[in-house]
């Protein structure tokens, strides 16, 4: 597997995307607006998206994406989300009013766009790569994704605050080998943090004790103008609870193969 990041952030500006994974070259996880880093071509060719939750700097663009290349296409692209989650997409995204419904388009006989419900716990096999639905804690109902090549694994938290659910499943992974996890707010923003279900610095380091297993550790959705305040001060906090482990910032178009 090769996972290339196309956008990390919690905002935009400059060179900032929001969050979007391409693995291999066919699967998405997640459609925030890194995925304009991509061509044309490199844009038919993407089959499947995982996504984790319907905020929009996670699904932006999801409906440019079906737009642009559904003409180029034989086969639906497949969401993959919570039933929940595909709910609010069919309710307030492509609903004809905010977008078309690419579901009926250019036919219900041959759309160029499908939903498939992924429970929590299910597994997807797609060429021999597994992708799992793993817990996650936040204001909508949401998800993270197990990476599984079956030489190692890569787990993405997705948005999410305190979440034990997460380490259970987590510590059960044999051949864990990156964890991406999400920090939003400094340690001075913590009542924002808990208010919109994020983690902090502290947070993440409370987190973090939960975890049996050695991993790389990897820090995503840090909001612009604060990218230094929090990685300093998470860098910190693990420090003090978790001194074997040693959080990176995640980087655009950092590639992970495992």
């Amino acid at each position: 597997m090769k996972l290339r990041v196309l956008g990390c952030s919690g905002g935009i500006g400059g060179n900032l995307r929001t969050t979007s994974f391409l693995l291999d070259h066919d699967v998405l996880i997640d459609a925030g607006t890194g995925l304009g880093e991509l061509s044309l071509t490199e844009l038919s060719m993407i089959d499947h998206i995982f996504v984790t939750h319907s905020h929009l700097d996670h699904i932006a663009c999801i409906p440019f994406l079906v737009d642009s290349v559904g003409f180029m296409r034989d086969r639906p692209l497949t969401i993959y989300a919570c039933e929940e989650t595909l709910d609010i997409l069919r309710q307030h995204i492509f609903n004809w009013k905010i977008w078309p419904d690419f579901c009926e388009i250019p036919n219900a006989q041959q759309p160029y766009m499908r939903y498939q419900p992924i429970a929590l716990g299910e597994t997807v096999l797609l060429s021999g790569r597994k992708i799992t639905s793993i817990p996650a804690n936040h204001v909508v109902p949401a998800v993270g994704y197990q990476l599984d090549s079956g030489r190692a694994s890569l787990v993405f938290s997705g948005d999410t605050t305190t979440n034990t659910a997460l380490w259970n499943v987590v510590n059960k992974i044999d051949n864990l080998r990156y964890i991406i996890i999400e920090t939003a707010f400094s340690n001075s923003e913590k009542n924002l943090a808990v208010l919109s279900k994020h983690l902090c610095p502290s947070l993440v380091a409370e987190e973090l004790v939960q975890l049996e297993h050695r991993a790389e550790i990897f820090i995503t959705h840090l909001k612009p103008g604060e990218l230094e305040l929090t990685m300093r001060e998470t860098e910190e906090c693990v420090r003090k609870l978790r001194p074997d482990l040693h959080p990176k910032m995640l980087l655009n178009n950092q590639v992970f193969e495992f």
